[in-house]
């Protein structure tokens, strides 16, 4: 073997060992969850990925809040579901800071705002400022997910500023199924009931519903979600940082997946393996680029879990 070619082993050894010898902290990537249907099925797809690549994936669930405090801290790794623009303030402390990473955007076309059944836009609900001249219908309640959600609190703005003359109504915060409880109770009695609404998720497939206009100084119009890291993680855990990058979703994989979960009553691992299955093309785009935790092909070694 002449001195060329031992460089380039060398190197190529070099290159291996860097690989095999990740920092231990990348053994477990820990996942923020702030317990939405979405966010379980992004943070089910990854999870899937990143054990069959030799990790393990943990996920927490947390507050909003939490999450990104977390992030700040270190003691959470990843979030898959900053959702833009509801979650801007707390984009502006702590990313745009720059003590938080933003590693790509996973997500366009989303819809995030105040939504009511069909029945009552066509009966005249069709803006923000539509829902006061109806209060009696509604009961002056706006329903709401978990307490400290970045919406919840937009909501509590526009009520103590009297927006669009709801400075009377109350906000009704509870979790995101306990309000859609609430949603399937009222359309079934064909009631009225204003509630936040975002999409993908199956509550679209589940009612015939329509999104309020005029909110957009609060919700802003159509948005996006993003995928961020504790601040240095993609250097620190290179490999998982560039699937993380790869990791993009539409509208309709994730509709599909809470769908089938729903209708087939199937478990949310089971219904993301499902999907897989029936699209296992999507997965090269995924793994591009990233191997194994010990160094080998990670697109065959996710491929022969499926």
């Amino acid at each position: 073997m002449n001195r060329f070619s031992v460089l380039l082993l060398a190197a190529a050894l070099s290159s291996a060992s860097d690989v095999w010898a990740e920092d231990a902290a990348c053994a477990t990537v820990k996942l923020g969850d702030p317990g939405w249907s979405d966010i379980a099925v992004t943070n089910g797809i990854a999870s899937f990925l990143l054990d069959g690549l030799g990790y393990k994936a943990q996920t927490q669930t947390l507050a909003v809040p939490i999450i990104f405090a977390g992030l700040q801290k270190g003691q959470v790794d990843v979030f898959l579901g900053n959702w833009m623009p509801a979650q801007q303030s707390n984009y502006d402390k702590f990313v745009a800071s720059g003590e938080v990473d933003k590693l790509a955007q996973n997500l366009e076309g989303t819809e995030y705002t105040l939504a009511v059944p069909t029945y009552a836009y066509e009966a005249g609900v069709k803006t923000f400022a539509d829902l006061d001249k109806h209060a009696d219908k509604f009961g002056k309640k706006l329903y709401g997910i978990a307490s400290g959600s970045p919406a919840n609190e937009s909501i509590r703005q526009m009520i103590a500023a009297d927006e669009f003359g709801l400075g009377d109504w109350t906000l009704v915060e509870s979790s995101e199924q306990a309000m859609l409880v609430q949603v399937g109770r009222a359309v079934k009695r064909d009631q009225f009931v204003v509630f936040l609404g975002w999409t993908p998720h199956p509550m679209n497939v589940q009612y015939d519903m329509k999104y309020l206009k005029g909110g957009e100084k609060y919700f802003g119009d159509s948005g996006e979600v993003n995928t961020l890291a504790r601040k240095g993680y993609a250097a620190q855990c290179p490999n998982v940082g560039k699937l993380l990058s790869n990791l993009t979703f539409t509208q309709e994989m994730e509709n599909s997946i809470m769908d089938q979960m729903l209708s087939k009553q199937a478990s949310n691992d089971a219904a993301i393996k499902a999907w897989l299955q029936a699209n296992p093309q999507v997965l090269e785009g995924w793994l591009d680029g990233v191997t194994t935790r010990d160094g080998g092909d990670g697109l065959a070694a996710v491929k022969a879990r499926l």
